[in-house]
């Protein structure tokens, strides 16, 4: 798979009705819900992602939208959520992970980015681990693991 030609079905392994379930930095297990569908004739992906109440804090909410770019031959997201979250994604695809990465900026003197990975894909799980790169990407830092499994009806 080339970055000028990426396969429309690249991510359709995420279409459906998830359960999520996490373990918080403090320690607490967090669940929450997301739902992934096809609109605008099919050709994007609309994410709709809720955690789980738990009575101490307001509950992560946010949504994306996902396409395979035509002029670019290269998948795009963005991201939005209730806490003032926004990030745009190119997706790509290593071996069988699926990745959305930011772009490369510079903090503190330092290229950084961030980036999803999607792997250990199945039919009815997949793991999504969210990490950050502070040296150009040369090594990733694990910041948040989340273990889905499909919505059972």
């Amino acid at each position: 798979m080339t970055q000028t030609a990426q396969a429309s079905d690249l991510f359709d392994f995420w279409i459906g009705d998830w359960d999520a379930s996490w373990i918080g930095t403090d320690g607490k297990p967090g669940r929450g819900r997301n739902r992934i569908g096809r609109i605008l004739d099919g050709k994007v992906l609309e994410e709709n992602f809720e955690e789980t109440p738990d009575g101490t804090s307001p509950p992560l909410k946010g949504r994306s939208l996902s396409v395979l770019h035509q002029l670019l031959g290269q998948w795009r997201q963005s991201w939005v959520d209730n806490q003032g979250g926004y990030f745009s994604f190119t997706g790509l695809a290593e071996g069988d992970r699926r990745i959305f990465i930011t772009d490369t900026v510079m903090k503190n003197g330092q290229p950084s980015a961030q980036r999803m990975v999607f792997h250990d894909i199945r039919k009815d799980t997949f793991t999504w681990d969210w990490e950050s790169t502070g040296d150009g990407g040369k090594t990733w830092k694990l910041l948040w693991r989340i273990h889905y499994k499909r919505h059972a009806p």
